[in-house]
């Protein structure tokens, strides 16, 4: 295999290794004989794996750690002023955007299916992922969060199927070359990005003309939005929740921790019954997506029961930390009020317990442009504590807060508390927390470490 027709041996190196993308595509490149290099501003597992692998892994970005590289590869968050962006720029060789790579990376295998959606791309990765594995298809897999079944978020299988999640922001995905696709959903989302939900439907629509007409597109079926998008498309399998779907979930119930089991229908036909080890209405729809492209692949339906009942969540969404005095912690990485409101009714499911939420709004714009959405998001928490707005790749203008948040939700009558930092909630939940509570930090920062850390002290 050659990469950016460079022949094995030449060297790529990584700005910003330590993603969890651009930790996956260095780690192909390792499998398949490039030598690698790679900085990033801070070490991790991720890192640490890499190191062990055999790249050079610089921490800290500097001009002087492009070394002679024959290409290079950067992820979007690097700046332009960054001055190892500056100096890989300045060497002449291949220079390109992770999706870019990526994309120049599915040329390489026989079948690419990406999966879509504003929400629930991860999770429905692994997913298939694990039907596949089960089936005996052996695909190379490119998960947004670690998968436990995998122990990794991604795996090295073979060149006939590469399964990965294929995200819209900056409109990414336009630079792959699927040939089947999963579309979850269509919401307003990424509008530092976007101008509106309408610019977002056509980049969707963009996406799904890329798959060709022998194809599969497997959507769902219950988003006006998605259906709108694809209107025309003669390539395109719905799913959902009874209704006249192609693919369809009959005789759902749920188990008192919220696991949904029920009876797979296509084309009104009995294929077979799933039972799931994760919770939530949402989960049943990333399944039925999941269970319906699997199927269109040629995974007999053992497979697609084993997989799907295998499946025990990926890292950070709805994931089980443990306990402090009694009390149940989780982490979820839910960022959209959609999100938010799925997770805590998830929640609320879940053992009948009382629903303590800690929430790190993800970017100004987000928090700006959804601040309405934000308002009705938090029906199903007991208590809530909002701390500081996470920046990402964005500079605080003053214009929005998690204060302003926390009055707002506070005049709607919702039990919110605005706690800066993360030493005080942490002292506040270690006081504060009993048997009969489920404590929950969400959010796409680094909120996490706050569970972690009630884990600890417990």
């Amino acid at each position: 295999m050659e990469i950016l027709n460079l022949p094995k041996g030449s060297k790529i190196h990584f700005i910003g290794i330590g993603g969890v993308s651009m930790s996956s595509l260095a780690e192909i490149c390792l499998a398949n004989g490039y030598l690698v290099s790679g900085s990033d501003i801070n070490e991790t597992k991720l890192t640490s794996k890499l190191r062990e692998n055999g790249a050079i892994i610089y921490i800290g970005q500097k001009a002087e750690n492009i070394n002679s590289p024959d290409a290079v590869v950067y992820t979007a968050a690097i700046s332009n002023d960054n001055p190892e962006f500056i100096a890989a720029k300045e060497t002449g060789v291949p220079f390109v955007e992770r999706s870019v790579f990526l994309g120049e990376l599915m040329k390489i295998y026989a079948e690419n299916c990406c999966i879509s959606g504003t929400h629930g791309k991860t999770t429905t990765t692994a997913m298939v992922a694990l039907v596949m594995l089960e089936a005996g298809i052996d695909p190379t897999i490119l998960v947004g969060g670690e998968v436990k079944e995998l122990s990794s978020n991604y795996k090295i299988g073979s060149n006939n199927m590469l399964v990965t999640e294929s995200c819209e922001y900056v409109e990414s995905f336009l630079k792959f070359y699927p040939k089947s696709a999963i579309i979850n959903n269509i919401e307003e989302d990424h509008l530092d990005y976007f101008k509106d939900l309408e610019h977002i439907k056509l980049s969707f629509r963009k996406f799904a003309e890329l798959i060709p007409s022998s194809g599969i597109i497997i959507a769902n079926g219950q988003d006006e939005n998605v259906k709108d998008t694809l209107k025309g498309l003669n390539n395109v399998k719905y799913f959902g929740i009874d209704g006249d779907f192609d693919y369809k979930a009959c005789n759902l119930k749920y188990n008192s921790f919220g696991f949904g089991e029920y009876d797979l229908y296509k084309d009104n036909e009995f294929l077979t019954h799933i039972t799931l080890n994760v919770p939530g209405e949402h989960n049943v729809l990333n399944s039925l997506g999941a269970a319906a492209i699997c199927h269109c692949h040629g995974c007999d339906v053992t497979s697609i029961v084993k997989g799907l009942n295998t499946f025990k969540g990926t890292g950070r969404r709805f994931e089980y930390i443990g306990k402090n005095n009694g009390a149940d912690i989780f982490d979820d990485y839910a960022h959209h009020p959609t999100e938010i409101k799925t997770t805590l009714k998830a929640c609320r499911n879940y053992g009948n317990k009382n629903v303590i939420a800690i929430f790190q709004p993800h970017t100004y714009t987000r928090t700006k442009a959804l601040f309405n959405e934000f308002l009705e998001a938090f029906d199903d928490a007991n208590e809530l504590i909002l701390t500081d707005i996470y920046a990402a790749r964005e500079k605080d203008t003053g214009v929005i807060s998690s204060k302003m948040l926390a009055d707002a939700l506070k005049i709607k009558g919702i039990n919110v508390k605005y706690i800066k930092t993360f030493d005080e909630i942490v002292e506040y939940l270690n006081k504060k927390a009993s048997p009969d509570d489920l404590i929950i930090t969400i959010g796409a920062g680094d909120v996490y470490k706050i569970s972690s850390r009630l884990y600890q002290d417990a």
